[in-house]
């Protein structure tokens, strides 16, 4: 049974004192055992969460990950400092990094293949614009962003990583895509793994989407067969909703 999951990413939100109201807020909820729950802060905030969630069933992600080990690369962060401070996941690919900063398949394929070989997990973001889907180009899309950033992995690379699949005309709109279309692009997703490596590998990958899950979608949306949770924006930043949507399932 693969792994059902609720990440929330804070993006560029929440200082030190809003940290610690949120993480108190969110300890006041039992955790589920089914679901594998995760949340993203800023940088500044990673090693605050990891000390207050150290016996609690949350576990913390970055946000993002320089490819280098060290050296010159002024505001960023390796995977070893982010080991370092107990954190093992990071997002990588989110459309936002991807649109804003200039992350391209090519740059996140490095940052990939480094966050594998120094053990990290990874959510790995990927997705279509408005204009690609009236196109009716999402397909390619997505397809050359898995193929370009990850069908090169050897298969017990898989392990470490989780999809989150995000139509980037959903993030933050209020937009978001039926049940019935993060359905078929999850569905086509996993028969892009399958045919590139196997049926097996296909059906151990969690999938999450992500775009504007809410508290009164969420449970339509992971009903899906092969939706296997969700990556959560705004709605993260609320412990009443984000917990709400870690019960959706």
């Amino acid at each position: 049974m693969r792994n059902q999951i609720v990440a929330g990413n804070w993006k560029m939100n929440n200082d030190t004192a809003e940290t610690e109201i949120l993480l108190d807020n969110l300890m006041q909820h039992q955790i589920r055992e089914d679901v594998s729950v995760y949340i993203a802060p800023a940088f500044t905030q990673l090693t605050q969460s990891v000390v207050k969630l150290k016996n609690y069933p949350i576990a913390v992600a970055a946000q993002n990950m320089n490819a280098a080990a060290s050296g010159a690369h002024t505001g960023e962060v390796s995977s070893s400092m982010l080991k370092g401070v107990g954190v093992n996941t990071v997002i990588l690919g989110h459309s936002e990094r991807r649109s804003l900063y200039g992350e391209t398949d090519d740059s996140l394929k490095v940052k990939v293949i480094k966050a594998i070989e120094d053990g990290m997990e990874i959510m790995f973001c990927f997705g279509e614009e408005l204009s690609e889907r009236k196109e009716n180009r999402h397909f390619e899309l997505v397809k050359m962003q898995l193929g370009s950033a990850l069908f090169d992995l050897p298969n017990n690379a898989w392990k470490q990583i989780i999809l989150a699949y995000e139509p980037v005309w959903a993030i933050g709109t209020g937009e978001t895509a039926s049940p019935g279309q993060a359905q078929e692009m999850h569905a086509f997703i996993r028969e892009q793994i399958k045919l590139q490596y196997d049926s097996e590998l296909a059906n151990q990958v969690s999938i999450l989407y992500g775009g504007s899950v809410k508290p009164n979608n969420a449970k339509e949306i992971f009903s899906m067969t092969d939706v296997d949770g969700g990556l959560i924006g705004g709605a993260s930043l609320k412990s009443e909703d984000f917990m709400a949507i870690v019960n959706a399932f």
